[in-house]
């Protein structure tokens, strides 16, 4: 296969254009998700969810993420983060919920790619409604050792991990 151009590719918000039906990543949760919630998820503004797909076929979705506002409790923070933060008892985040690239597509670094695109969407927000940090629930281990590779700080104990707001807006992938 030729090498993937990122100027062949287009980040856009989920809409019934896409072929939701179709997409498989190989997790039957992120599958399923796609499948039978993220409609309803865009429509009761729940979730934003973003589409990668190719200009030349804008149907085929190649991978996608979610983000929503959440908090998180200050002690939940790692130390390595807390100086990046606000002092306050909940902590204001964005949350990339779910992160997926279809599984004939996988290894491209199309996730690199929906990562950067998901952070400078975070960092952009989050002047206007009040994010101090990007957090991910990892699905399993090698998911935690993707984020982790970008930067993102792992709550002892858990699958999910923290990145401070003001690192989000240095990505470089976009």
């Amino acid at each position: 296969m030729a090498k993937q151009s990122s100027d062949d590719l287009r980040i856009l918000l989920l809409d019934e254009e896409h072929d939701r039906v179709s997409f498989n990543s190989g997790v039957e949760s992120l599958d399923r998700y796609l499948k039978t919630q993220a409609g309803q998820d865009v429509r009761r503004k729940a979730n934003a969810v973003f589409i990668l797909s190719e200009l030349s076929e804008p149907a085929r979705i190649l991978g996608y993420y979610t983000l929503c506002a959440m908090t998180i409790s200050q002690g939940d923070v790692p130390e390595a983060a807390r100086k990046h933060i606000p002092r306050y008892p909940l902590v204001s985040a964005t949350l990339i919920g779910r992160l997926a690239v279809a599984k004939d597509r996988q290894k491209q670094r199309l996730g690199a790619i929906l990562l950067a695109d998901a952070l400078q969407r975070a960092f952009e927000s989050a002047s206007t409604v009040g994010s101090s940090m990007v957090i991910v629930d990892a699905i399993d281990e090698s998911a935690a050792g993707f984020y982790a590779a970008h930067g993102f700080v792992r709550l002892p104990d858990s699958l999910r991990l923290v990145l401070p707001m003001r690192l989000a807006g240095g990505t470089s992938e976009r």
